[in-house]
């Protein structure tokens, strides 16, 4: 876990709480088995360096029940910070495991995001094929404007009326967080911000090898895959986040030497 009230975002509190997968799922399914709601991201650098630009989102942060180490960079962060316990949960493989474990627990799932209804329909068709018994009891792709009050009221109704225990919100980032956050206190489902997972799942998206994932390259496979999309997101943050962190690395090192 970064840390559950995310001090600073933008390269991470040494506090690991949550360090694996298998930790993360068992954080989600007893909050949604106990019906607390709230909402719970995946920090990536693109993700830190938006708080870092925008003081609002950050607090939008904070205000998560769960702040994950989603990308490789951020978990090599905490390691060099000094969390030695820390490791990456994939979001990717944080939602795998969250159907395998929803499955086991009867728990309803509930899908907010992706591109159409045909990718949704694929997405479903894929978690079905393997997770057979997982109960979705909601699918709803938003259109590419925002929702008027009275549309958006309806979806929310929809999510309580089908008893939502989870509920995944792929809308990107930062966009699914505001919305997260936004919705915390009408929903009691417990919501994961995840990105384009759904793609990924529904196969519209290429995953990077294992050996790119583990040297921390799943930006350059992506990059090479989008690069009108993802090029100028990655030229703006990750040069900056680096920066940023060796800027904080140094200052802990002179921090440990003279004893502060």
């Amino acid at each position: 876990m970064v840390n559950e009230n995310l001090q600073q975002i933008a390269i991470v509190d040494c506090q690991v709480q949550i360090s694996s997968v298998p930790q993360a799922v068992a954080a989600v399914v007893q909050r949604a088995q106990q019906r607390q709601g709230g909402y719970i991201c995946l920090a990536n650098v693109h993700m830190c360096m938006e708080a870092i630009d925008d003081p609002t989102f950050s607090r939008v942060l904070k205000q998560a029940a769960l702040v994950l180490a989603d990308g490789r960079p951020v978990f090599w962060a905490q390691r060099l910070l000094g969390a030695t316990q820390a490791k990456q949960v994939r979001g990717l493989d944080l939602v795998m495991a969250l159907c395998l474990s929803m499955q086991q627990q009867g728990l309803r799932l509930g899908i907010y995001g992706g591109q159409d209804d045909a990718v949704l329909a694929q997405l479903k068709v894929r978690l079905l094929r393997q997770f057979p018994e997982l109960q979705i009891v909601y699918a709803y792709p938003p259109p590419f404007r925002p929702l008027t009050a009275a549309e958006d009221q309806q979806q929310v109704a929809l999510i309580e009326d089908a008893r939502v225990d989870i509920l995944l919100v792929g809308l990107g980032c930062p966009k699914q967080e505001w919305w997260m956050a936004a919705h915390q206190s009408q929903l009691s489902a417990v919501m994961l911000g995840v990105g384009a997972a759904f793609d990924f799942i529904a196969g519209r998206k290429a995953h990077a090898p294992r050996l790119m994932q583990l040297l921390g390259l799943e930006w350059l496979f992506r990059l090479l895959h989008e690069p009108r999309r993802l090029s100028g997101r990655y030229l703006k943050h990750n040069p900056r986040f680096i920066l940023r962190f060796g800027v904080q690395y140094f200052r802990s090192i002179i921090s440990r030497l003279s004893g502060n």
